[in-house]
């Protein structure tokens, strides 16, 4: 019998939650990402030091005996509803979500993973999932890089997340033994960061070419690079669901202080309508976001309740954070419009998102044959 979801916040959950977004609104303004964007840097190296290392959020999932905080996917989430609300340029979701849990489903006993997972949660190093980030779990193994027989790497993988900040690349490879993962050194790839959509999280190509590679000791790679996307994309959903929040907050805010024929904005009955369906969307969403955070946290976060948890959120979490973000932009006048306004980052965001880890659509579909339910 499934269990119910426990979706309110714990206290513990909370302190978190204001630990981060103190550092955010300190150190990560709107005014100081425009700024980072403007200038071509977005990654801000000092922001990420203190997030991982003084606030271990590097390591929030990574257990306790390994140097981690040994925390569950609900804290994770909470994590990204801030970095989502601020479009913190971090790279958390590649490192700290993707990669890590790539690697804990190789399995902690081998030496080296327990390693290069202890300097992933101590905020040494940081890491990078190489697939695409469009891809999604049950999709095909990818099969752009091959494994020669000396077990060098060689192929391209285009648009991963977070690459271009990574010390070190996970990459899934097939080689004479079938699927594996590898650990790769990121300078010995050739990364090409290129300006993309999201100004915040701009992907990179990544071309090997003879690397040499590590291989990692996942009894089934293809089910560890599945349980890593299908984690990513029920984390995705709190990030989208703190952009999409921010977007609602601080339209309100604004429409409370505009005024236009003499009258605040925000009184027009119109206006009102549609804030209150967006508050309702926003507020599913949160119900959905926290159902998948709490179903990967308790017990297999691969299992057949994790996963229906996860698709629901991600088949509606897309549409939302843009609709947030589109609404947010016409409420917000002449103003949202221009480039000084940081909405046009959220929204770019939202729409990025919107295709990460699976499209809404391929959720649903993921979705249908685990309830039995015509695809």
């Amino acid at each position: 019998m499934s269990r119910q979801p426990h979706l309110l916040y714990s206290e513990v959950e909370d302190d978190l939650r204001a630990a981060v977004r103190d550092v955010l609104a300190d150190r990560c303004p709107p005014a100081a990402v425009l700024a980072r964007v403007e200038g071509g840097e977005p990654y801000d190296p000092a922001l990420w030091r203190v997030l991982a290392a003084e606030l271990g959020l590097a390591g929030l999932l990574v257990p306790e005996k390994l140097g981690g905080q040994g925390g569950s996917a609900r804290e994770a989430a909470v994590v990204l509803e801030e970095l989502g609300a601020a479009v913190a340029p971090t790279p958390f979701l590649g490192s700290a979500v993707l990669a890590t849990s790539a690697l804990l489903g190789c399995g902690t006993a081998d030496a080296a993973v327990a390693a290069l997972l202890g300097r992933l949660a101590s905020g040494e190093a940081t890491a990078a999932l190489a697939v695409p980030l469009s891809t999604a779990a049950g999709d095909a193994f990818p099969a752009s890089v091959r494994v020669d027989a000396a077990g060098r790497l060689t192929g391209a993988v285009t648009t991963v997340a977070d690459a271009s900040t990574a010390d070190v690349l996970v990459v899934p490879a097939v080689g004479p033994d079938g699927p594996g993962l590898y650990e790769v050194a990121a300078a010995d790839a050739a990364i090409t960061p290129f300006v993309a959509l999201d100004l915040t999280r701009p992907p990179a190509d990544v071309v090997l070419a003879e690397a040499a590679a590590r291989p990692l000791p996942a009894a089934d790679a293809a089910a560890a690079l599945d349980a890593a996307l299908l984690a990513g994309a029920g984390l995705l959903a709190s990030e989208q669901l703190g952009l999409a929040q921010w977007c609602l907050d601080e339209t309100v805010r604004y429409l409370g202080q505009r005024h236009q024929f003499g009258r605040v904005v925000g009184g027009f009955q119109a206006i009102k309508h549609r804030l209150a369906d967006l508050w309702l969307e926003v507020v599913s969403l949160r119900a959905a976001a926290r159902a998948a955070a709490d179903a990967m946290a308790s017990g297999d976060a691969a299992g057949h309740d994790a996963a229906v948890a996860v698709h629901v959120a991600q088949a509606y979490a897309g549409e939302v954070a843009v609709h947030a973000a589109e609404e947010a932009v016409q409420l917000h006048g002449g103003i949202g419009m221009t480039w000084e306004h940081p909405l046009h980052l959220r929204l770019k965001r939202a729409k990025a998102d919107q295709i990460a880890l699976g499209t809404p659509g391929a959720h649903r579909a993921a979705l249908a044959p685990l309830l039995a339910l015509p695809a």
